[in-house]
């Protein structure tokens, strides 16, 4: 049980930025708190810190129908209603997913600028919540103009009566990554001496995401990403950062190596493989035998920099198809549950393409594939593009799971490296961008490379990262996404365009303040 976000019950206004849907928390239950009062207690910037956390809860399961789905990845299954449309690029400003991860993302925001607002009233043992509170403004603005691009930066918390939001247009996005920059740095040096903590923002969690916005800005500023990313690949002992690997002893087989490998592997997502290895010959067949697992004893690791933990809720009364709008309530465990573990074919999406199939093999990947995907029938999917073959990272055994969500890894640490030192070049020889890529190789049980290529990077993020929505965005900080999705669409009869690489801005939005905002090309 992961047990850091409590309930928080505060006597002041929750309403969602730029939205009339929330109303006010009940101010007469006893045990609510005004933020005053809140502030005042020994506790309080501790507790305003855990909502912001609580509130990011929300954001995983949204996000990946909104990137993973809408990449080459992932297909949906086309007899559910809502995911085919996301999966073919035909969402609209109307859509739910898209105004709810929005609105998901603003409501962090605001909670983060509850504590911002009030910084100088956070006692000296708490002043890292006030980097916590950056950190995660930043994150999910982040969020936002990765997914929307031109994105109004909230800074304050508004006063809607007053219609504050008029103040906070939407910026070009090169400004609003100025804006998250200044943030992630604001909270390195509020977080500098924090206990590392891998549920809370860290100091070197701050580091690598401002070297990752860096490198995402219109113009990426590789100087700055390589001179933040090596303070952290050059002392990652110093931040017990590391990639979960073993070496491999003398007389090791092949098959027993590789096994050994995917279960390291496995580890990094708090999975546990209960099996044997096969016996079967290594180029037909995954080198795993067995089934994974959830267990949230393993999710705490050397590679997990950054995550967001989940509760297993032991409760009868659980949200199924058949549920009744009165008796039954979703909670952020079972949503984020039911999305992204094993449940999810059930649920239309988590089922790989047969173009991702060609790259993530057996043979190809006897690592990462069996801890990656799980295949009812993999032999067959080839002729047949019904086939279950799908998302095995995130397994746990029900449907309100505390399987946790991982927003920063070593890996990704690693291979943001070797991108900024070669520069958005074609190739590169730099031994330092040369041997952090080949460290990620090494752990999937991989030929090194002596020539780093800028192809070679993008594929290799595209197999490590799988269903952890990283390929719609890596694609387009290449600039490769009309290239790769145009094709794609064309190859499977979808409907994308260039401007579709991002949402649509939510209709519910720019009703709120008639003609303030304006949409996005495609929509």
């Amino acid at each position: 049980m992961k047990n850091i976000y409590k309930s928080i019950i505060v006597g002041f206004s929750f309403v969602a930025l730029l939205s009339s849907c929330e109303t006010e928390l009940d101010l007469s239950n006893p045990t609510a708190l005004s933020l005053e009062e809140l502030l005042q207690t020994n506790d309080g910037f501790l507790a305003l810190s855990n909502g912001v956390l609580d509130a990011y809860q929300k954001i995983p399961a949204n996000e990946f129908l909104l990137t993973e789905l809408r990449s080459d990845n992932v297909r949906a299954n086309s007899e559910n209603g809502n995911f085919p449309a996301i999966n073919s690029y035909n969402v609209d400003p109307n859509n739910g997913d898209v105004a709810t991860y929005y609105s998901n993302n603003m409501h962090v925001i605001k909670h983060a600028n509850t504590i911002i607002d009030n910084r100088f009233l956070a006692p000296k043992n708490q002043q890292y919540t006030v980097g916590e509170a950056y950190f995660m403004r930043a994150l999910s603005h982040f969020n936002l103009v990765r997914a929307y691009q031109n994105i109004p930066f909230i800074d304050k918390v508004l006063d809607v009566t007053q219609k504050e939001a008029l103040d906070y247009p939407q910026l070009p996005e090169a400004e609003v990554y100025a804006k998250i920059i200044e943030d992630f740095k604001t909270s390195i040096a509020y977080l500098n001496d924090a206990a590392i903590n891998r549920y809370r923002p860290s100091k070197g969690a701050a580091i690598c995401l401002a070297a990752k916005a860096y490198l995402s800005q219109p113009n990426p500023n590789y100087v700055e990403a390589e001179l933040l990313l090596a303070s952290v690949v050059e002392n990652n002992g110093a931040y017990n950062y590391d990639l979960l690997s073993t070496d491999r002893a003398a007389g090791l087989s092949d098959r027993d190596y590789f096994a050994t490998l995917s279960i390291d592997y496995g580890h990094v997502f708090g999975n546990q493989f209960t099996g044997s290895f096969s016996e079967s010959d290594l180029a037909s067949d995954p080198v795993l035998d067995g089934d994974w697992s959830n267990n949230s004893g393993l999710e705490i690791n050397d590679e997990v920099i950054f995550s967001i933990a989940y509760d297993l809720v032991s409760s009868d009364n659980y949200v199924t198809s058949d549920s009744g709008l009165n008796d039954q309530v979703e909670t952020d465990s079972e949503s984020h549950s039911f999305a992204m573990t094993l449940q999810g074919p059930s649920n239309g999406v988590n089922i790989a393409t047969l173009d991702f199939l060609k790259v993530m093999t057996p043979e190809l990947q006897p690592v990462r594939f069996p801890a990656s995907v799980m295949a009812l029938d993999y032999n067959a999917f080839l002729s047949n593009n019904t086939i279950d073959v799908f998302n095995a990272k995130f397994p746990n055994d029900g449907e309100i799971g505390d399987t946790d969500w991982i927003v920063l890894r070593y890996a990704d640490v690693l291979l943001l490296y070797s991108e900024a030192i070669l520069s958005g070049g074609d190739s590169t020889t730099d031994t330092r961008a040369i041997e952090a890529f080949n460290k990620v190789r090494r752990r999937a049980g991989l030929e090194e490379v002596v020539v780093l290529t800028k192809q070679g990077l993008l594929d290799e993020r595209r197999v490590e990262f799988v269903y952890e929505n990283q390929r719609l965005y890596d694609l387009v900080r290449f600039g490769e996404a009309d290239n790769v999705l145009s094709k794609f669409s064309t190859d499977n009869s979808l409907n994308y365009s260039s401007g579709k690489k991002y949402l649509p801005f939510p209709q519910r939005e720019r009703d709120n303040l008639p003609n303030f905002y304006n949409q996005n090309d495609g929509y």
